[in-house]
């Protein structure tokens, strides 16, 4: 049945923590500059119904983080709110002066997943990392997420750093992703199969709504271990650029040891080759990806 394949993905954090900024960027295509205009969420917002990869549908509850509507959700809404949930996401705010009480609201509501949703996957956003010096943030986020993961207890979590400055909000958001598509393993299987059969050095694959990183394979090693981050906001802001233009999708990059081309691969995904052999020309990258 259809309705099966709709996932219910929780929002949850403190109020200011930036939930509905990272939602805005992620699904709704807008820019870090243009988040400060958004308005606080009250109690919660679930018209955020995505379509992703075809058949799978994203139904995002992007919860408010006021008091009371904490007090609601554990309460009044408890079983509206956590029930038939696959993920939750919870967003700390790195800076916040009232991290305890941070904590106490999440603990709360891992105790209703608990009783609501049992199987499903949480996730920790430890968010506005980039107001945290740098040379403290990768210690100070150690030390957070090992908190969180004894506070957390029987409950197994992933957490990450983010910032909506930065590539690690697209991360973040590509690992919860992943966990959200049932044959991400064949998917993988197949890209592995694309890459050998045209020689390419990389290929990335991006889901069309969102243009995360989907999946990727590669037949040489890169340095760059967040390049797939980059790679995403760098190709979001060529596609809204293309949409508003009405200019083709297909984007071409030669350098002097290779070639970067990227085109829709199907209805839903795009794809990007990375190719450094200069006996695969364009005609030979187009009928691949016809």
């Amino acid at each position: 049945m259809f309705y099966k394949k709709t996932k219910k993905v929780l929002l949850m954090g403190r109020c200011a923590a930036g939930k509905t900024s990272m939602r805005s960027i992620i699904f709704h295509n807008n820019v870090a500059t243009k988040t400060r205009n958004l308005e606080p969420t009250i109690l919660w917002d679930n018209k955020t119904d995505v379509q992703f990869l075809g058949n799978l549908h994203l139904n995002l509850w992007d919860c408010g983080g006021q008091d009371d509507s904490f007090n609601d959700y554990l309460t009044t809404y408890r079983s509206l709110i956590f029930k038939d949930v696959h993920v939750l996401i919870y967003v700390f705010d790195a800076v916040s002066a009232e991290l305890d009480k941070d904590i106490h609201y999440y603990q709360s509501c891992l105790e209703s997943i608990l009783t609501h949703s049992p199987d499903a996957i949480v996730f920790c956003l430890m968010h506005k990392m980039d107001l945290i010096q740098e040379d403290r943030r990768d210690k100070m986020f150690e030390k957070q997420k090992i908190e969180l993961q004894v506070r957390s207890e029987p409950i197994q979590i992933q957490a990450f750093q983010t910032s909506i400055w930065d590539e690690t909000l697209y991360a973040a958001w590509a690992k919860i992703i992943h966990c959200l598509i049932p044959n991400i393993k064949a998917l993988q299987a197949s890209l592995d199969t694309f890459c050998g059969i045209c020689g390419a050095d990389e290929i990335v694959l991006f889901e069309n709504t969102t243009f995360l990183v989907i999946a990727n394979s590669a037949s040489i090693h890169h340095p760059d271990v967040h390049r797939f981050e980059k790679i995403s906001s760098i190709i979001k802001q060529f596609n809204l650029c293309t949409r508003k233009e009405s200019y083709s999708r297909q984007m071409e990059i030669k350098g002097s040891n290779f070639t970067a081309f990227f085109d829709t691969l199907t209805k839903n995904t795009s794809v990007l080759l990375i190719i450094s052999d200069h006996g695969i020309n364009d005609q030979i990258l187009i009928w691949l990806l016809s």
